[in-house]
């Protein structure tokens, strides 16, 4: 009888603190429910979020809420053409990677080994950086480049050209990580370039904001001036429940909770209520936050830091630039061929996603001309031509490339040439054409 009840208690605890997942297309016309339950604990709405964004996965609407010992969650969810999830394998996989109490879900770099930079973003880095990687024999198997505030910070993965085999010998990682270090001191910037072999022991993109984080990136000067659509973050506290209320209002655009929530959690922050909607273009969020010690934020200097760090954490991914895809048969020296093509017709790379498989390389640029403005459609084509046409393809331009003829306002009002802004847009449709071609 006391083992038939032991066995019933040990039952009733690891109900209690497997999470409870239901995937829901009924409820909703124009999205997924994904509705979770369980046992509250540190990190557990960042390992929810994070299981839906690592299946590029759009969250639509969010409702948190943890008080208590129990934290509930919803999620409204589509995929990234705006339709509710059918397919029965990624449906299965949600509810197998969330009901398993949520490990750790770090991104490991198998057969390989991963550096991390930090440094001073210029025109042409990349180029550099890919150049002293080829000369030293190590083939870029996968990588992540971020810029912001005039600062870079990337997680390369790299192999042996000759074996194929992770670089494990000291000296040979001493020597790439001193030629690296200098190209990324830029103007002698010695104490914040930064080279290291990564443990791989977080998710790529949650150490990317790790490392700029720590690079205090939020802190430094905008090279570019700010636009109009920058990120609106707001503090205050509610001194009757004990809360911080945060509140975020910036242009919707893929992966934006993880980016957020990732920056909280790490700043030791928990959310214990939020509430999350996007409407057309536009993302709202508002989260109720202590400490981890239960307390809410307690100066103004501190309220503008979480607001720096909000700010930062949203416009890091957010790139302007015109976005490049390059997928093309690998081989030895092509990143550093293709950025230097670049460098050489002043395009700058603000970020980069570099991945390799079965000797495919698919490549990410997100460019722009050398102080940060959109890129001249006839100097893309160029660099398209020596690349291959083929090869490097032209994706999501953004809205402002269709409108850079400059409007002349006086006396008499707005003087604007309609001839000249239609054989632009007709150029640029071309364009656009040509590259899916």
């Amino acid at each position: 009888m006391e083992w038939h009840a032991c066995l019933e208690y040990e039952k009733l605890v690891i109900r209690m603190t497997t999470p409870r997942v239901v995937i829901d297309n009924a409820v909703c016309p124009t999205a997924t429910l994904v509705k979770v339950d369980s046992a509250r604990r540190d990190g557990i709405l960042l390992d929810a979020v994070q299981v839906l964004t690592d299946l590029n996965l759009s969250i639509k609407k969010a409702y948190v809420s943890s008080d208590g010992q129990w934290f509930m969650d919803v999620f409204h969810v589509t995929d990234l053409n705006g339709n509710k999830l059918t397919d029965e394998s990624v449906i299965s996989y949600i509810e197998q990677s969330l009901e398993t109490s949520f490990p750790d879900r770090s991104h490991g770099f198998d057969g390989s080994t991963a550096l991390e930079l930090t440094g001073t973003d210029r025109v042409g880095l990349l180029s550099e950086v890919f150049a002293v990687l080829a000369d030293l024999q190590c083939d870029v198997v996968d990588a992540k480049v971020w810029t912001h505030n005039g600062r870079i910070a990337s997680l390369i993965s790299v192999k042996d050209c000759n074996s194929g085999s992770p670089i494990n010998d000291s000296q040979q990682i001493d020597r790439i990580e001193s030629r690296l270090r200098n190209i990324l001191r830029g103007d002698n910037d010695i104490r914040s370039a930064k080279t290291s072999v990564s443990l791989a022991i977080t998710h790529t993109e949650r150490r990317l904001h790790q490392m700029m984080f720590a690079d205090r990136d939020y802190g430094r000067k905008p090279v570019l001036q700010c636009r109009e659509d920058s990120p609106v973050v707001t503090v205050q506290n509610w001194a009757e429940r004990g809360y911080s209320v945060v509140n975020v209002q910036c242009k919707d655009r893929a992966k934006l909770l993880f980016d957020v929530v990732c920056t909280l959690t790490d700043m030791q922050y928990v959310v214990f209520h939020a509430t999350i909607n996007t409407a057309e273009d536009k993302a709202y969020m508002e989260f109720y936050v202590r400490h981890t010690d239960g307390t809410p934020i307690s100066s103004e200097a501190e309220r503008q830091r979480v607001v720096q760090c909000l700010r930062a954490a949203v416009e890091r991914r957010a790139s302007d630039g015109v976005r490049l895809e390059l997928c093309t048969s690998d081989r030895q020296g092509l990143l550093a061929n293709v950025t230097r093509t670049f460098r050489e017709n002043g395009l700058n790379v603000t970020r980069a996603e570099i991945s390799t498989t079965n000797d495919i390389a698919r490549n990410v640029f997100y460019v722009t001309d050398a102080i940060g403005n959109v890129a001249d459609p006839k100097i893309i084509e160029t660099v398209r031509e020596k690349i291959g046409l083929g090869e490097l393809k032209v994706k999501e331009l953004p809205l402002i490339y269709h409108e850079r003829e400059e409007a002349a306002v006086g006396v008499g009002g707005a003087v604007l040439s309609l001839g000249s802004l239609v054989r632009k847009n007709l150029y640029n449709l071309g364009l656009l054409i040509k590259s899916y071609s």
